[in-house]
């Protein structure tokens, strides 16, 4: 067995890992642990930020060794694979092939099981939506010994409660998708500064119906005027070039910093040199993908930075009828605050629905941020924030979360109830025991 901890290390609860390498062999191995320990939980790479990949046991299943390849039809671009496979690991076989994942968040390292249970979404929702809208089918073992495929046509109940379902409905044995084509690794990128948050508004109302992709950094720390300064980056698939899979130079944070190398100084010293260093207000380039959609994956165990104490990520997403009004006050809280992130994204959300009951993305505008634990400031912002984002109509995303008041999550994922009624009773997480029971 190894201790595996949350992308976050916050809560600081480490889990220890035990490891299934054989399909055949899985609901037996996940079932003893549970047996033995009362409950369990699946554990993919760790790439969740909170506590929702911990099990209140704190004894999980590690399923990364479940990274094979099982069919791909190139012709239609159809995948299946097992649980533990890395985004990165599906990348390196479609790309020069000529397909891409349809939607990736901004981490290569995480699992198919975790984009599933997750339902992750990327720069391109307002196009695609969540990554659970290209998922086919997908084989779930429960622990009462039972397993059956699910697709949006056969066990439908259990494909939605499955995507975005958080871990909770059982263990993904195998899962298929659909690729989406592309001509070329490069992405043609335009990257747009603006000088507060009324024109990213106008720039995302402008771009994201011409565009594949759209992002933006904004500075956490301005305020006046600048609220909401940043820089705004559109993208497209190039439509010629090389279908190259990107090797970049990796560096590697060597140990867990004894404090953080953030605070308001040197927070608001990178975050002027960022906006800064692009000079012209508009830079039109062509970059490699990985560079694109990936850019923290070239520094391996970039949460070390945080120091021991580990971070917190919150990630909002509130209505489009609020979210200037909202936005604008997160921003001036977080700013007020003494504390922020040096990488702070900001981006509208589509209207696409997702397949899965838990689901985090709404139409209107997301904001994510990555706080260093400090238990006082984090615990007095983070109330502060809430209230906004509930007076607002939004929602936190339970993937980021190690925080959200149960009231909260049951407020704004009202569905909650048909995933409890559906989940497999050997199977409890930290968050879902936050959340649900209190």
């Amino acid at each position: 067995m190894s201790r595996v901890l949350s992308w976050g290390r916050y809560p600081p609860i480490p889990q220890e890992a035990h490891a299934i390498a054989w399909r055949d062999a899985a609901r037996a191995a996940w079932s003893d642990a549970a047996r033995e320990h009362g409950t369990t939980l699946a554990f993919g790479n760790g790439r969740s930020y909170g506590d929702s990949c911990l099990a209140a046991s704190g004894h999980v299943v590690q399923t990364l060794p479940l990274d094979r390849l099982i069919a791909a039809d190139w012709q239609t671009g159809v995948l299946r694979a097992e649980p533990g496979v890395t985004l990165e690991q599906i990348l390196d076989v479609a790309i020069p092939r000529g397909w891409m994942l349809p939607v990736t968040p901004g981490t290569k390292y995480a699992t198919l099981g975790g984009a599933i249970a997750n339902d992750v979404h990327g720069k391109n929702h307002h196009v695609r939506g969540t990554f659970g809208r290209h998922v086919r089918r997908f084989a779930l073992a429960r622990s009462d010994g039972s397993q059956f495929e699910c697709s949006p046509d056969e066990q439908a109940e259990f494909f939605a409660a499955t995507i975005g379902g958080l871990g909770l409905t059982g263990l993904i044995l195998w899962a298929e998708i659909q690729l989406m084509p592309i001509r070329s690794s490069l992405i043609d990128m335009t990257s747009i500064r603006f000088g507060d948050l009324d024109e990213f508004f106008a720039l995302s109302e402008k771009l994201d119906p011409l565009h594949e992709y759209s992002v933006a950094w904004v500075d956490c720390q301005s305020r006046g005027s600048a609220l909401g300064r940043g820089i705004f980056m559109a993208g497209d698939h190039a439509t010629d070039g090389p279908l190259e899979v990107t090797r970049r130079k990796k560096r590697t944070v060597p140990f867990t910093l004894p404090i953080p190398v953030f605070n308001r100084f040197t927070l608001r010293a990178f975050n002027e040199l960022y906006y800064q260093k692009q000079q012209r207000g508009e830079v039109v380039a062509q970059v490699g993908y990985d560079a694109y959609f990936y850019p923290l994956d070239s520094l391996l165990e970039w949460n070390r930075i945080y120091g021991r104490a580990g971070f917190q990520q919150y990630q909002c997403v509130v209505p489009s009828a609020t979210a200037r009004d909202a936005t604008r006050a997160i921003l001036d809280a977080i700013a007020g605050s003494g504390t922020g992130s040096f990488l702070a994204v900001l981006k509208r959300c589509g209207d696409l629905r997702s397949p899965g009951l838990l689901s985090f993305p709404m139409e209107g505008t997301s904001l994510a941020l990555d706080f260093p634990q400090r238990d006082a400031l984090n615990t007095r912002l983070f109330a502060n924030l809430d209230a906004i984002v509930r007076e607002a109509g939004g929602r936190i995303y339970p993937a980021k979360d190690a925080h959200m008041p149960g009231a909260d999550f049951r407020a704004a994922y009202p569905q909650w109830q048909q995933l409890e009624a559906l989940r497999d009773p050997a199977l409890l997480s930290r968050f879902w025991e936050r959340t649900t029971r209190t």
